[in-house]
């Protein structure tokens, strides 16, 4: 029975598509919606890694979706009428009540794989250098991916107010929705493609076959709802146009901020090389947050300018953040002596991670340097862009401003004691 009624739907679909062609392409758009909504499982449980998400998706989700739309599909077959609300039409009359339930527990459950694939989009982004710090809460003592990051969360609820009083119906919605998922797989399959092309192996070439197809069939869906630009499609267009501004701003402000500095700042070989400076040394431990570890820190230099000390070990620190989720604890740090009472320590930390630099200095005593930590200040280096004759544009400068006014500071965000961190202000012009 389910066989032939199978065959029966795809054969109108069939013709319908070849007396029609124009008119089935334009469907396509509407035919998409009821692909989608699979992806919030992936966002929410993609946490707990690939075994979760099949058992969930075969053993429950894939079937239940099936026979809802097949069911919808009869009724619209039998009724036609039933076109105005067939997910509804489909119960009695005395059922309508739970299945409002039902739909408002599949709302907060894709509320929630949004807010959840929000917060680890913005971590990550933060982790690859494009965002700036931003404060996350951690809300467990036993789950590190567990997350709370207050700027992200009041941002999308006014971004939900304003899409609820600007399209006022989830029918007006759809065009947004439909472009913003059939673009996102669109992504998610060129990246794909681009991580099989760089491995290695004899599946690589009937996997990029596949690929190929797919992203020929998410195209076809993608240009389908592209017909609906003009009618809410034109949203998720201008707000991934934004996003993709401030990333790259701040990805290229941080690089001439970087370059900024090796013009200002002193090479950490001359430094090291030569007589270090005739001041006093005082007992105890200083540690310099660095960003470039072949340039000596500017907040050393403000420390000799303002206090003309320095002290017994001085550490400069350089957090690298990988491209790779996470790093083992025996690969966390790197100590390298410089000179009797110079360190330089590398300390690597994961995309998925939460850089905590007290954690990994002590790790560094395997390697001989053993910090006391009632004795250890850290010092770190707080910047002021001004508008300057650089490359960066005006408007550019003073969005990238404004973002590094709003970053975090480097005390929380790498979990510093705060009675034992010295934060020194430098002006940098772009």
């Amino acid at each position: 029975m389910g066989d032939r009624f199978s065959t029966k739907v795809l054969s109108y679909a069939i013709d319908f598509a070849v007396e029609s062609p124009k008119l089935a392409f334009i469907l396509l758009s509407a035919v998409f919606l009821a692909l989608t909504g699979g992806e919030a499982l992936y966002a929410d449980m993609g946490h707990f890694g690939a075994r979760p998400v099949r058992l969930a998706w075969y053993g429950l989700v894939w079937p239940s979706l099936m026979l809802n739309y097949f069911g919808q599909g009869a009724l619209v077959l039998r009724s036609p009428v039933a076109i105005e609300n067939p997910f509804y039409l489909l119960a009695p009359d005395w059922f309508l009540l739970p299945l409002v339930g039902l739909a408002t527990l599949a709302t907060v459950i894709a509320s929630q794989a949004t807010i959840t694939g929000a917060y680890s989009m913005t971590l990550q982004a933060t982790r690859l250098g494009y965002l700036p710090r931003l404060r996350i809460l951690h809300t467990s003592d036993t789950e590190r991916g567990q997350i709370y990051v207050p700027s992200v969360n009041w941002l999308m609820l006014v971004a939900v107010i304003v899409l609820v009083l600007q399209f006022r119906s989830s029918g007006a919605l759809a065009a947004a929705y439909g472009i913003a998922v059939s673009g996102t797989m669109i992504i998610t399959t060129l990246l794909t493609a681009f991580i099989v092309f760089t491995m290695q192996g004899r599946m690589r070439t009937g996997m990029l076959v596949a690929l190929t197809l797919f992203g020929l069939l998410e195209s076809l869906f993608f240009s389908s709802n592209l017909t609906k630009l003009g009618e809410g499609g034109w949203m998720p267009m201008a707000l991934g146009a934004a996003i993709f501004l401030m990333l790259t701003t701040w990805k290229e402000g941080s690089r001439l901020l970087a370059r900024q500095r090796e013009q200002i700042d002193v090479p950490m070989a001359g430094f090291v090389g030569g007589p270090l400076p005739d001041v006093p040394h005082v007992p105890g431990t200083a540690v310099y947050l660095t960003s470039e570890p072949s340039l000596v820190p500017s907040a050393l230099f403000h420390n000799l300018k303002h206090y003309k000390v320095m002290h017994e070990r001085t550490v400069f620190l350089h957090v690298v953040n990988e491209d790779v989720p996470r790093i083992d604890d025996g690969e966390r740090v790197h100590v390298t002596r410089l000179a009797p009472g110079l360190y330089n320590v590398d300390a690597r930390f994961g995309f998925r991670e939460e850089p905590d630099v007290p954690a990994s200095l002590a790790l560094a005593a395997a390697q001989g340097l053993d910090l006391e930590p009632m004795t250890t200040t850290f010092f770190v280096a707080r910047s002021s862009i001004v508008d300057g004759p650089g490359k960066l544009p005006r408007w550019r400068c003073s969005l990238f401003a404004w973002m590094v006014r709003q970053s975090e500071g480097a005390a929380t965000y790498y979990r510093l004691p705060a009675n034992q961190v010295v934060e020194l202000g430098t002006q940098v012009m772009l």
